[in-house]
């Protein structure tokens, strides 16, 4: 009877996390239009913030109780499914061009702090991310944030759209805030119930945290970029992945590092290693094409259950 329980509730979880983002996308939209902020700043800001509420919430809240060892594992995990699955699939549905403004600043961002975060693991002492390095990760989000915003306001005159055709700011705000919170509540359902079906089939704790957790705490990523992408919002779609990658590292990482050093061990710098090395190969076919096909969103998808493979293998001793 549990079992059946959880397997419905599994069920409204994930229903809750499609209407959500079809409903968040949509405010999204709508916010940009009415305020004639480009598409992909709103992506890189407003959606990459709501998107990256889990991974925020549950890490600070571990800060706190002095137990953030994961904090760590799990952006990195994080940030590895934003990349591989959310960007890939979005890429298998519909073809995703690539904005300028992510090639010229944002992309090339996100994996030099990705770089710094790795050279900041070579070079702690002990092995930890202190309070000092946390404070330096939360001063390059805020230059990262100050630098979006302001080049926001730039482009605002050169953003059309015409009052008319778009909702009333207060209610796209209200769109996005339903949504948000509804991404969110089906994200925690299906996290939830997913593991005591797993564990009531036989799998591990840790097979359960590799793969349920990791891929719950990403839902509202993938849902909302898929979602976003087969609206035609290709800049709400890439923009998400960029902006949440950039916000887990910067701001969740900051925040619980500075609340509490974070521990740092051998696998999660090559973990890190490997997120710059797929970061880097990846943007070949966006510099080169201006875009991701289709072709491009199979190999990032396949190459993720390739990483998958290897950190179950890992896990069990058998690489």
């Amino acid at each position: 009877m549990d079992i059946l329980i959880s397997v419905l509730l599994l069920i409204v979880g994930f229903v809750l996390l499609v209407k959500g983002a079809d409903l968040f996308v949509d405010g999204a939209v709508g916010i940009s239009q009415k305020l004639k902020i480009p598409a992909i700043v709103i992506g890189l800001t407003v959606v990459a913030f709501g998107t990256s509420a889990p991974e925020t919430s549950v890490s600070i809240s571990a800060a706190v109780a002095g137990a953030n060892g994961i904090a760590v594992g799990n952006v990195i995990g994080s940030n590895m499914f934003n990349l591989l699955v959310v960007t890939g699939l979005s890429a298998i549905f519909m073809s995703l061009p690539v904005s300028g403004s992510i090639l010229k600043r944002d992309y090339p961002y996100m994996l030099l702090i990705t770089a710094v975060l790795l050279g900041m693991f070579f070079f702690v002492t002990p092995k930890d991310l202190s309070r000092a390095d946390g404070i330096i990760l939360l001063a390059l989000f805020a230059f990262f944030l100050i630098y979006t915003v302001v080049g926001a306001l730039k482009a605002r005159s050169g953003e059309a759209g015409p009052d008319g055709d778009t909702p009333p700011l207060w209610k796209s705000l209200l769109l996005s805030a339903i949504g948000i919170a509804a991404i969110v509540f089906g994200g925690d359902l299906v996290v939830d119930h997913a593991t005591r079906v797993a564990r009531a089939c036989g799998m591990s704790e840790v097979l359960v945290g590799l793969t349920i957790v990791a891929f719950g705490t990403s839902l509202p990523e993938l849902v909302t970029s898929v979602v976003a992408s087969k609206k035609g919002e290709n800049d709400i779609a890439i923009g998400n992945v960029v902006g949440s990658n950039i916000f887990n590292i910067l701001l969740v990482l900051g925040l619980s590092a500075t609340i509490n050093p974070i521990a740092v061990d051998g696998d999660v710098i090559i973990d890190t290693a490997i997120l710059i090395a797929v970061c880097a190969a990846f943007a070949v076919p966006m510099y080169r094409n201006k875009k991701l096909g289709r072709l491009s969103g199979v190999l990032m998808v396949l190459t993720y259950a390739a990483y998958l493979t290897y950190i179950i293998m890992r896990n069990y001793g058998i690489v």
